[in-house]
């Protein structure tokens, strides 16, 4: 028999043991959760207390014009600093004087970053006296690597520090500068082509690693470095002389008008190519704060106007094709002002008699009375077709914040609607989408979508075209022949005929004055936003020109654009020394009284 004072000893021998076996299990459950578990991840912790990396940046893709000028690259600079401690320890040392003074190395130093020597000698003294020590003393930012050269070539690295960073450079200034777009300080596309192509233009950063043991001691064999990878260079369908020629004249065209500002499109018919996308006021990209930040978009791509008079081609397009309407039959009986029988009251930009209108007369005379009765010979729903046909409510060319223009369903015309819509009210449009309408009519009816960017080569030289654009032929082309035909008769019979010819060449043209909201759901009294839109030559149709106007206050009609239009097709037709006409013009009756 066990006595109680031989049990109580045992006892606490047992729980001891328990204890003890508890403890050394629970050493044991951590042990394999931090060597078997959770091995990788612990490893990982240890390698980031050991390891080392440095960034190497890329650098960003050049974009070109269609013949290879660049209009924006990347290119390193130097921010230049001095350590006047260093410079004093050398001055101060007898035995081993510098080989280049300080006297002498201010001087060169000075040269050739435009200072003053005495001035920067005085700021290094002054640097000293307030602190000995003083390890750094600023002196040019940005400077350019043949300036590097010349300062790293003096051998005065000792204390003289040009620490190296990348900046984006436009050479070509304002220059397609709305088109281009720009980075912020951290580099990040903000606008513009810059933000459209991020995907090429982007580099991809590489790394440079390597791991330490104690006291910061590289291990050896432990570097590794992974290269940086360049962006890609972007080049686009824009003629950069042709750019130049459109900026310069339509900032000088829109001030001459008195507009707050204006735009000019030059799409090449045969590829839907924009071969200029010029407007004023614009912006040079190498110095944003010298324009308002109102200009650093592209208005021509992000601001859509009622294009009035010019979609009146689409409205004959429409009848054409589906009620049996020629140019010269049948004829409409229209007066200057009219009241339908819905209680829409329509009226024409001029006072006239009552006129037998033909198509052709109507849109020479461009009658708003007779465009609206010609227009309901078919239904809404037919003409609403029509006009997403030639674009109306599509992007272009997905440029960035461009607009798709406002198209509104039939269900919401109401009884004026159900005629302005006839002539280019109540719906919207951008100049590009304006063009591109055109671009179908010159084309023979096919239209082609827009393109902007031509390619994309990658660092290894790899050339990636975008998507092709579409094809479709959305209007017959005897239809597209008709409609040309009645165009060359608005620009010779026309109001702005004498204004707008181009010697040598037969020329289409139309215009378009839209009514400007006032922000309250009605419209500004008095302004307007003028248009014209045209192409050339008639007997072999090369270019469209689109030309814009917002509010022109010394002629407020579209007739303010005559001058413009006139001059970007002239310089267009030049430029790419398009062959003049060779057959006459086929004129057409446009009325009888």
């Amino acid at each position: 028999m066990t006595t109680r004072a031989t049990r109580t000893p045992r006892r606490r021998t047992v729980v001891a043991l328990a204890v003890i076996l508890s403890i050394l299990a629970a050493f044991v459950v951590r042990l394999v959760d931090i060597q078997v578990v959770k091995a990788d991840e612990h490893v990982a912790q240890s390698l980031e207390f050991i390891s080392k990396g440095t960034a190497i940046p890329g650098q960003r893709g050049s974009i070109t014009d269609a013949d290879g000028a660049v209009l924006a690259e990347s290119v390193n600079v130097y921010d230049a600093q001095l350590s006047p401690q260093v410079i004093r320890l050398l001055e101060e040392d007898e035995k081993n004087p510098p080989a280049l003074p300080w006297a002498e190395a201010s001087t060169r130093i000075a040269e050739i970053m435009g200072l003053d020597a005495e001035k920067l000698r005085a700021d290094v003294a002054a640097a000293l006296a307030a602190n000995p020590d003083s390890q750094y003393l600023p002196l040019v930012k940005g400077l350019s690597t043949e300036k590097y050269i010349e300062l790293r070539d003096l051998k005065i690295s000792s204390y003289l520090t040009m620490k190296p960073r990348e900046v984006r450079v436009y050479p070509n200034g304002a220059v397609a500068g709305n088109l281009l777009g720009f980075l912020d300080g951290a580099g990040t596309a903000q606008a513009g082509i810059e933000k459209m192509d991020e995907k090429c233009l982007a580099p991809t950063d590489g790394e440079e690693s390597y791991r330490t043991g104690k006291n910061g001691v590289v291990i050896p064999g432990s570097e590794s470095r992974v290269d940086a990878v360049d962006g890609g260079a972007v080049q686009l369908t824009i003629n950069s002389d042709l750019q130049w020629y459109m900026q310069q004249m339509i900032a000088e065209e829109a001030q001459t008008q008195g507009a707050k500002g204006g735009t000019v499109t030059v799409v090449e018919v045969a590829t839907g190519k924009i071969r200029a996308a010029a407007e004023w006021p614009t912006m040079d990209p190498n110095d944003l704060d010298a324009s308002s930040s109102d200009t650093w978009g592209s208005k021509l791509f992000t601001y859509p106007f009622e294009p009035g008079s010019t979609f009146k081609a689409v409205t004959a397009a429409a009848i054409m094709e589906n009620a049996g309407v020629t140019m010269t039959s049948p004829t409409v009986s229209a007066s200057s002002k009219e009241k339908f029988d819905n209680g829409a009251v329509i009226n024409d930009a001029f006072v006239h008699p009552t006129f037998q209108y033909t198509l052709a007369g109507a849109l020479i005379d461009s009658s708003n009375v007779a465009l609206s009765k010609f227009g309901t010979m078919v239904s809404p729903d037919v003409r609403y077709d029509y006009l997403q046909r030639f674009g109306v409510g599509t992007r272009t060319v997905d440029f960035p914040d461009e607009a798709a223009g406002l198209l509104h369903p039939t269900s919401e015309w109401d009884n004026q609607s159900l005629y302005t819509t006839t002539f280019g009210q109540y719906f919207t449009v951008t100049a590009p989408q304006l063009a591109g309408a055109y671009q179908a009519i010159a084309n023979g009816g096919e239209k082609i979508g827009l393109s902007l960017i031509e390619s994309c080569t990658t660092p290894d030289g790899e050339v990636v075209a975008p998507e092709a654009p579409a094809h479709d032929q959305i209007i017959k082309p005897e239809t597209a022949a008709d409609l040309t035909r009645m165009l060359e008769n608005v620009a010779v019979q026309g109001g702005n005929a004498e204004r707008i010819q181009v010697p040598g060449y037969r020329v289409t043209s139309k215009t378009g004055t839209a009514q400007i909201p006032d922000g309250n759901g009605g419209y500004k009294a008095g302004v307007y936003y003028t248009s014209m839109v045209g192409f050339a030559p008639v007997d072999d149709p090369q270019y469209v020109v689109v030309v814009t106007l917002d509010e022109p206050t010394r002629v407020t009609s579209s007739a303010a654009t005559a001058s413009a239009f006139q001059k970007a097709m002239t310089q267009t037709m030049k430029t790419y020394r398009v062959m003049p006409s060779s057959t006459p013009m086929d004129a057409l009756l446009p009325k009888f009284e």
